[in-house]
């Protein structure tokens, strides 16, 4: 099985380096995985359970690292051993491209092999299922790394309506609206000069 993918992570090349080797990050990342150990600079174990078509297993696996070119590049070997599920083997090449300085391509190229009842299970539903592990990696790798997202400072309180005299005027007086008493007051006056000047 050969597969290989390049994902662009949102985070320095150093900060992304780091957290390839950070067994934290990666026990985070891994789907399935219960542990990771760091037993060397060099050297990790981990537990990981899986399910593969109709078949689950936990695997006990090891991870070797070598040509390592920091922050740059590195190769994986590992071997894991799933019971009577079987055993897988094989290795990566990783690669990280500095793309500006919060921005990084992970590249990456990997050869596997599976044996024992796995195997039986047929090429194309191993292939799918790794791809799919592949892709939970990365998603949950990049997501760990991508800055928390911006949060709008608070609004800025509504500004109290202007003033205006008109507010001050009532609505209402004695239960009846202000334009009645206004219009009331000019047909008063109106008529009175009318009586008046008469």
């Amino acid at each position: 099985m050969d597969m290989t993918g390049e994902r662009i992570i949102a985070a320095p090349r150093e900060r992304v380096w780091a957290a390839l080797n950070d067994a934290d990050a990666l026990k985070a990342a891994i789907p399935g995985c219960e542990a990771v150990d760091k037993t060397s600079d060099t050297e990790l174990t981990a537990r990981v359970a899986m399910k593969i078509g109709p078949m689950a297993a936990r695997f006990t696996v090891k991870v070797t690292l070598s040509d390592i070119v920091a922050p740059e590049s590195y190769q994986i070997t590992g071997e894991g051993n799933g019971g009577a599920m079987g055993f897988a083997k094989g290795g990566a090449e990783v690669k990280l491209t500095s793309l500006g300085p919060s921005e990084t391509r992970l590249n990456y190229t990997a050869k596997a092999q599976v044996g024992g009842k796995m195997a039986q299970l047929g090429a194309r539903l191993i292939d799918a299922t790794a791809k799919q592990m592949s892709d939970q990696f990365f998603d949950r790798f990049a997501a760990a790394l991508a800055p928390a997202p911006a949060t709008d400072p608070p609004a800025a309180p509504p500004a109290p309506p202007a003033l205006s005299i008109l507010s001050l005027i009532p609505k209402e007086f004695a239960g009846m609206p202000i334009i009645f008493w206004v219009g009331s007051f000019f047909m008063l006056w109106v008529l009175y000069l009318i009586f008046l000047s008469t």
